[in-house]
């Protein structure tokens, strides 16, 4: 029946004849056939899903991208100028030490160093302040966490409870965002501040 002789194509099963034909696989009634209309529908609503998907995905992305740039540009600079605020601090330092009847009766030459120092720390706030720093004094305001940080309290019954009363080290914006908070005194033992008076 067999021939010795004749080798055979399938080294893996020879004993095995040529391949069964397979017949079409059965199709789910619900799905469609393929190349039908109802299938082209059914991609093209998939396609089209996507494509929303995606360019939702590409505006959000748009959009956080230009925040972020936004972002950078005004807070960019936040390191810098916190350390330039070091340089401000000790020009109001140096004004401050000199008493004013000292400044009233000092001879020319002190005077142009004081007159110096203040136009050197006025145009580093014009400075900063044209990058988006701004100088905030809270003297007189209901103290706020957010802003300023309390150094101590001052016992003075003269104003409500929790009014800053002395400003220690001038607080700094940049942009919405603190820079560096107000270092003040508070006061206590006042009146209490009424909820209209918040308000």
């Amino acid at each position: 029946m067999t021939d010795p002789n004749r080798q055979n194509n399938d080294p893996v099963n020879p004993a095995q004849g040529p391949e069964p034909v397979v017949s079409k696989p059965y199709v789910m009634p619900d799905d469609p056939e393929q190349g039908s209309a109802e299938a082209l529908a059914k991609e093209a609503a998939e396609a089209r899903d996507k494509m929303l998907r995606t360019l939702a995905e590409m505006e959000n992305l748009r959009k956080r991208t230009t925040r972020e740039v936004a972002d950078a540009r005004t807070y960019g600079i936040s390191g810098f100028a916190r350390d330039i605020l070091d340089i401000a601090d000790n020009l109001q330092r140096a004004l401050d030490a000199v008493p004013a009847e000292a400044k009233a009766s000092a001879d020319p030459g002190l005077k142009a160093l004081i007159e110096g120092v203040e136009l050197t720390e006025r145009s580093l706030l014009n400075t900063l302040e044209k990058n988006g720093v701004k100088k905030f004094d809270p003297s007189g305001e209901k103290f706020d966490p957010n802003f300023q940080q309390a150094m101590y309290e001052v016992p003075d019954p003269s104003v409500p409870a929790g009014t800053v009363v002395q400003v220690v080290q001038a607080g700094y914006m940049i942009g919405d965002r603190v820079l560096r908070p107000a270092l003040v005194a508070v006061s206590k033992g006042g009146a209490k501040v009424s909820a209209t008076e918040q308000d």
